[in-house]
This record gives structure tokens, sequence and C-alpha cells, in this order.
């Protein structure tokens, strides 16, 4: 079996380390949905928290997570806290403030990850620039990108002084991007799927649930599952306190090799979410 647990981490290029599981926030709502949210997820186990400055919920994360540090003692530097860069501030000198206000928001002195949100055409290579800077100030730990398709990843590498540690894009059984997961592997960037769980969309399709039968887990479960064993971090978001806990129960058993593939092939460039290409902020709408 593939010794994997709810505390597994995976290696990223600049020797940090970033846990293979987590909770995503996205619509979760600011208050005490995503407050309990975050603080049933770290007391069930999980140690890996992902928001955004565009979620509007980042107040929230830090009520859960500060929440449960005062009542169990844990030390904060044991849960590992990803926010995110929105477009609005990719102009090189807003996004120190960017960052200051979502530390504060947070209530935190750093942030484990920071990302640049979307794939923004005009300034994300000055926002890159401006990331690389904050990275050695030690106020973030890791610095990445999300929904970055090849072409924006190779034009990001030519002027990057730091590689990307993280792409954060939309990647299940039914949008396997084996293009974009080779080509990160190939320069050092690990692959963090966000949505895993389709939303929902996808969940009853009888080919997986003919898969799910065989191991008596739920459909949702199989999907985390073929995600962590092809080494992607997964962060399914959910606010139901069940399924938070349910959605971990996922290190007691392997998929088969032969069940991988035949997850491989559900593939159909299905998104449930927005596709990069067509976002307002790809070059094509410029």
């Amino acid at each position: 079996m593939m010794n994997l647990s709810i505390t597994t981490k995976l290696e990223l290029n600049n020797d940090e380390k970033i846990p293979i599981f987590g909770l995503g926030t996205w619509k979760s709502e600011e208050g005490k949905e995503c407050e309990n949210a975050v603080y049933w997820a770290l007391k069930h186990g999980y140690i890996h928290i992902d928001t955004a400055a565009i979620y509007g919920n980042e107040r929230s994360v830090g009520k859960g997570l500060h929440k449960f540090l005062s009542e169990t003692g844990t030390s904060r530097d044991d849960i590992y806290i990803t926010t995110k860069l929105w477009i609005s501030d990719f102009e090189y000198d807003k996004v120190f403030n960017a960052l200051e206000t979502s530390l504060k928001k947070l209530k935190l002195h750093y942030v484990d990850l920071y990302l640049l949100h979307w794939p923004e055409s005009k300034h994300r290579i000055e926002a890159w620039k401006a990331l690389e800077k904050i990275n050695k100030k030690g106020t973030v730990k890791s610095i990445g990108v999300s929904n970055f398709l090849i072409p924006q990843l190779e034009e990001l590498l030519a002027e990057a002084d730091v590689i990307p540690q993280i792409n954060q894009v939309e990647f299940t059984p039914f949008l396997y991007l084996k293009d974009l997961h080779n080509y990160c592997e190939k320069k050092g960037i690990k692959i963090e799927a966000y949505s895993p769980l389709t939303h929902g969309k996808r969940l009853d399709n009888q080919n997986l649930r003919n898969i799910a039968a065989n191991y008596n887990k739920s459909t949702a479960q199989i999907l985390i599952r073929w995600g962590l064993q092809k080494k992607i971090v997964e962060i399914p978001k959910s606010v139901n306190k069940q399924h938070i806990i349910e959605n971990a129960q996922i290190f007691d058993f392997n998929i088969s090799e032969e069940d991988m593939k035949k997850l491989d092939g559900l593939d159909m460039e299905y998104r449930a979410m927005e596709d990069p290409e067509w976002h307002p902020t790809h070059e094509r709408w410029k």
C-alpha cells in the first residue's frame, strides 16, 4: 500500500514541504460557516488550509485557525496556510500591501504559500517579481501560481529567478491534464488540485461508482485518492462537518493499478470551473 497519511508532505523545489491533503475554502462564506469548517478540519487531523483574498473569508480562516491553536496548544508552524493574490493587485507596488492585508486578516506573521491567482496577462511578470522579493524576506515560505497553462508557465520561467513551487489548477479524472502534469513535473513544479470533487457534478458517474464499490468507498473518496496516488496535492472544499471528516478517510486503502488506469480513462475535458483560456484575464480577451 502506498504509505500516505493526512500529514504526508511532498518536497517542493525550494526544500520546503507541502501537506498532500488539505481543506479548500472557495465559496465558504465569511463568518461562522467558514470559521467552523476550518476548525472542524483541523480538529479532525487536517494540517493544510487554502484560502484567497478574492474569497473574502481570510478573517474567518484566521479565526478558525486561532481557535484551534488556542484550544489545543498546537504550534502555528505545524499548520500550512495558503492564500492568493488577486489580479486587481498584480501591479508591482500593490503586491506588498495586498499581502500585508491578507496577513492582517489571517492574523499571521507569514503564510506558507502565496499564489498568483490567475494568469492575468498585463502584470503577471511584475507580480511574480514582487513575489520573489517577498519570498526572500520570509513573509511567505513558498510561492507559486494558479490556473497557469503551459504557455503562461513557459513565459514566466523565461523571466523568473525563482521557479514556482506550485501550480494550483482544476485536476480530476474527468479533466486529466496529463501534458500539464508532465510539464510541471519536469520543471520541478508540483500540481495542486482544486475542485477535485467536480463540485459534485460527476459523482454519480456509473464507471466511477463501479470502481468505488470495489473499495467500499464513496465516489468522492475515490476521486481524492486518485489524485493522491499521482502525488497531486488535493484540497477538497466542504463546510459540512461529516463531509469534511469523510473526505479525509482516504488513507486506509490503495486504488489498484488497473482501476487507476480506468479512472485515467474517464477524461472528457470536463471543467466544473472556468477554463483559464476563456477567463476574462486571458490574452485572447485583451
